[in-house]
């Protein structure tokens, strides 16, 4: 399965384009669409379609996670590019031990939709306005 239109979408939307690297909420170098990764440091620059390759390169990453982690769930294209923008943000390692994907591997869609808001913040307190927005944006993608 892959990621649909409305999930690039989202992503792009919420991780926006940046051609340099920059440090994020918790001090981790980032470029183009959220990509991290040890290649990526201080005065990095990349041009547009290095950025979507990139995009496209942990995009596949995380499809292929995500596919294997479902299993034989029944799975709409929304609930999984949902799951993918979710998994993209947070990292996989975190996905993984999520309550969405435990939520959605039993068929509680609707336990699996709430628990995006658990990942609102950066670090373990701090709320961020912007992940809030982002999770009820994945949220409305996985009950679509």
């Amino acid at each position: 399965m892959y990621t649909n239109q409305a999930g690039v979408d989202l992503i792009k939307s919420f991780e926006g384009l940046r051609l340099t690297a920059y440090q994020d909420v918790r001090g981790i170098w980032t470029i183009g669409y959220g990509t991290t990764g040890p290649w990526v440091y201080r005065g990095l620059s990349i041009f547009p379609r290095e950025a979507e390759e990139k995009l496209k390169e942990h995009l596949l990453f995380t499809e292929k996670f995500i596919s294997n982690l479902i299993g034989d769930a029944p799975t709409t294209p929304g609930q999984f590019s949902a799951m993918v923008s979710l998994a993209y943000n947070v990292g996989v390692g975190n996905f993984q031990k999520s309550s969405v994907i435990k939520y959605h591997k039993s068929g509680k869609t609707l336990a699996a939709a709430a628990a995006f808001m658990m990942w609102v913040n950066a670090g373990r307190l701090k709320k961020v306005t912007g992940l809030i927005r982002r999770r009820n944006a994945e949220r409305k993608l996985y009950v679509s």
